[in-house]
C-alpha cells in the first residue's frame, strides 16, 4: 500500500514585538512556512532548508532533486521544513503588508531585515513547533548565509549543517550587484509611486543583472549561442540574438511571478550579512560552530567563489569542505543535484 505523505502549508502568528537590529520595533510578524512529512516520536528528523533570494518555502518545487520521494530528504523518514524568509513576496511579512503605524502597505518604508533578525523570527517559530534539535539544516546561497547565523546564535541547536555556494560575510563584490540591481529598479519611473506593481520593469532589468553572476561566460558560450529561432531568418538588422531574448525571457518570468519591492529589501538583507558584526571577528563566529558541517562550492561560481568555501572550512572546526565541477556557476547549487546528493550520503553514512 502507498504511503500518503503529508504536505502543509502553514501561517505562523507572532504577535508579541520583536526588535530588528536597526532597533525599530515591530508588533508582530507571520511566517509562512511548508512542511513535508511527520514529526517523529524522538522528534529528531528535522530536516530545516533555508532558500534563496527569489525562492519560496516550497522546497521540493524549486529543489526537487533534493527534496522529496525516494530523495536524499524524503518525507516518508524526514520532517521537512522550509520557511519563507521575512521580506519575501510569497507569503510573510513583506513590504505590501499595512503598516499598523499609518495604516497603509509599507512599500519604501519596509524595515531593514537583516539575516540574523530572519533567524530570530525562525526562533520563534521552532519553539512554536516544539523542535529542540534539528539533525539537518541545509542551503543554498542566501539559504546558506541564514544557515550559518543560525548555527552561530545557537551552536548546539543544529546536529549537521550543509552550507552551499554561501559565505560568512557578503563581499564588496556581491554588495556591488545587488546595488546595481537596485538601482535598475530606482531608475523605474514607476518605483516612487505607492503602488504594488511599481518598479515592474525596473526589476526585469535587475533579474538581467543577477544572472550574469548566477552563470558564466563558459555556460552562455554553450547554450545561447547565435539567434533566436524566431527571427534567424531575417535580416540581419532584424535578427535578435539568443542571449539577448535570454535575457528579456528571465526577466519578464520573476516579473510576473515577484515583486520589487521584495526584491530591493530582499538584497539590502543579503548585503547585511556579516557573521562577524558584534562577534568579535568573522573567524570568532565561525569558531562557535558546533555542527559537523559539510560545506559544497563551485568552481564556476564567481557570485561566491570558491575561496569564500575554503575560508569557511578553514575557521568551522573539523569542517569538511568539496568543490564541485559545473558549467552551471552559482545556479549549480540548484541544478547539480546529483554530485549534491551523492556528498550529502557520504557525509551522513556513519564513520567506522
Amino acid at each position: 500500500m502507498e504511503q500518503t505523505i503529508q504536505v502543509d502549508q502553514l501561517i505562523y502568528q507572532h504577535s508579541d514585538p520583536i526588535t530588528l537590529e536597526s532597533g525599530v520595533v515591530l508588533p508582530g510578524f507571520h511566517l509562512q512556512y511548508t512542511t513535508y512529512g511527520t514529526l517523529n516520536a524522538a522528534k529528531d528528523n528535522v530536516v530545516w532548508v533555508f532558500h534563496a533570494l527569489t525562492a519560496s518555502s516550497e522546497a521540493a518545487d524549486w529543489w526537487p532533486g533534493l527534496v522529496g520521494d525516494n530523495k536524499i530528504f524524503d518525507p516518508k523518514e524526514h520532517f521537512i521544513i522550509c520557511v519563507n524568509m521575512p521580506g519575501s513576496h510569497y507569503g510573510s511579512t513583506y513590504p505590501l503588508d499595512t503598516d499598523p503605524n499609518t495604516g497603509e502597505p509599507y512599500y519604501h518604508e519596509f524595515p531593514l531585515f537583516t539575516l540574523r533578525d530572519m533567524i530570530s523570527t525562525y526562533q520563534h517559530l521552532r519553539a512554536h513547533l516544539d523542535i529542540d534539535k534539528i539533525w539537518i539544516g541545509i542551503g543554498g546561497s542566501m539559504g546558506g548565509m541564514q544557515l550559518l547565523e543560525w548555527a552561530i546564535m545557537e551552536p548546539d541547536r543544529f546536529e549537521n549543517i550543509i552550507p552551499i555556494g554561501t559565505n560568512a560575510r557578503h563581499s564588496p563584490w556581491g554588495i556591488a550587484l545587488n546595488a546595481s540591481q537596485r538601482m535598475a529598479i530606482e531608475s523605474d519611473c514607476t518605483w516612487s509611486s505607492k503602488s504594488a506593481d511599481a518598479g515592474y520593469n525596473g526589476m526585469k532589468v535587475a533579474r538581467s543583472i543577477a544572472l550574469l553572476s548566477y552563470r558564466d561566460y563558459t555556460a552562455y558560450n554553450k547554450t545561447q549561442q547565435g539567434f533566436s529561432p524566431e527571427t534567424a531568418d531575417k535580416q540581419i538588422d532584424s535578427q535578435i540574438f539568443r542571449a539577448e531574448t535570454y535575457q528579456r525571457y528571465q526577466g519578464e518570468k520573476l516579473a510576473r511571478r515577484f515583486n520589487a519591492f521584495s526584491y530591493h529589501s530582499l538584497s539590502r538583507s543579503m548585503d547585511s550579512h556579516n557573521v562577524g558584526r558584534n562577534r568579535g571577528s568573522v573567524e570568532q563566529a565561525l569558531g562557535l560552530i558546533n555542527a559537523r558541517t559539510l560545506i559544497i562550492g563551485i568552481f564556476t561560481d564567481i557570485l561566491f567563489p570558491p575561496d569564500e568555501q575554503l575560508y569557511l572550512a578553514e575557521h568551522i572546526k573539523d569542517a569538511e569542505v568539496h568543490i564541485i565541477n559545473s558549467m552551471y556557476g552559482h545556479d549549480g547549487f540548484l541544478l547539480e543535484f546529483d554530485t549534491i546528493e551523492k556528498l550529502i550520503a557520504r557525509f551522513l553514512t556513519p564513520k567506522n
